[in-house]
C-alpha cells in the first residue's frame, strides 16, 4: 500500500507504454510541451471533465470522477463513469461502474488505452468494494465504443506498469533516448532530443534495473 503523498497520476502509465524516457521527462524533470496530438486531446478531455451528474434511463452517469488506489499507488480522474442498475435481483439500488474513457485518434498498437481503462476500473474496486468486469474505450475518430474487459491478463500487466511506474520515479533516472518513428509523434521532440543524444544503453536493461531495485 502506498501512502497518499506518493501517489502518481493513472496517466502516467500511458507515458510510461509508450516512452520511459518521456515518462521520465514529465514526471521526474517536470518538462512538458504541447503538440497537435496533445492539444486535441486536451481540448476533448475538458468537454468531457465538467463534475455532474446526469441519468439515462437505469444508467446514472458521473463525470471527471476521482479516483485513487493506495494498493497501485495511482490516482487521477476518469472521464465518464457508468453506473448500470443490476435490477431488484441483485438487490435494490444495486449498480456496476462501467468506466468510459474517451481518446482523440483510433486504437493503438499497444496495450496503453487499455491499461489505463483497466487502471481506472481497479481504483474503482478498491474505493466501493465491488467487482467491474469491463468498460469502453471511446475513439473521436472512429465515434464509436471498443468493449474492454478486464481479465487477469490484463490487470497483471496493468499491476507490472504501476510498479514499473513508481520504480522509475523513485529511481530518479531519466534513461538515455533511443530514437524511433514514434518520436515524431512525441510533444517533447526537442526537450528529449533523441537524434544528437541518442545513449548505447538499451531501454529494455534499464526498464529490467528498476524491476529489480523493487524486487
Amino acid at each position: 500500500m502506498y501512502p497518499e503523498s506518493d501517489l502518481l497520476p493513472i496517466s502516467a502509465l500511458q507515458h510510461l507504454i509508450f516512452c520511459p524516457r518521456q515518462c521520465a521527462l514529465i514526471h521526474i524533470e517536470r518538462i512538458w510541451m504541447e503538440n497537435q496530438f496533445t492539444a486535441e486531446g486536451r481540448i476533448l478531455h475538458e468537454r468531457v471533465h465538467s463534475p455532474e451528474a446526469r441519468r439515462k434511463g437505469v444508467v446514472r452517469v458521473e463525470y471527471a470522477l476521482p479516483l485513487r488506489s493506495l494498493r497501485l499507488g495511482l490516482a487521477g480522474v476518469a472521464d465518464v463513469i457508468e453506473f448500470h442498475g443490476l435490477g431488484p435481483k441483485r438487490g435494490r439500488g444495486a449498480e456496476e461502474p462501467y468506466p468510459v474513457e474517451y481518446k482523440r485518434g483510433k486504437p493503438k498498437s499497444d496495450d496503453s488505452d487499455l491499461i489505463q481503462l483497466c487502471a481506472q476500473a481497479m481504483c474503482l474496486e478498491e474505493m466501493l468494494g465491488v467487482s467491474v468486469p469491463e468498460g469502453a474505450l471511446f475513439y473521436g475518430r472512429e465515434r464509436r465504443r471498443t468493449k474492454v474487459q478486464f481479465d487477469d491478463g490484463l490487470r497483471r500487466g496493468t499491476e507490472e506498469c504501476a510498479k514499473l511506474l513508481h520504480g522509475i520515479v523513485a529511481s530518479g533516472m531519466t534513461p538515455a533516448p533511443a530514437y524511433g518513428r514514434k518520436c515524431g509523434k512525441c510533444s517533447l521532440m526537442e526537450a528529449c532530443l533523441p537524434k544528437p543524444c541518442g545513449g548505447r544503453r538499451p531501454v529494455s536493461r534499464y526498464l529490467s534495473a528498476i524491476l529489480e531495485e523493487q524486487e
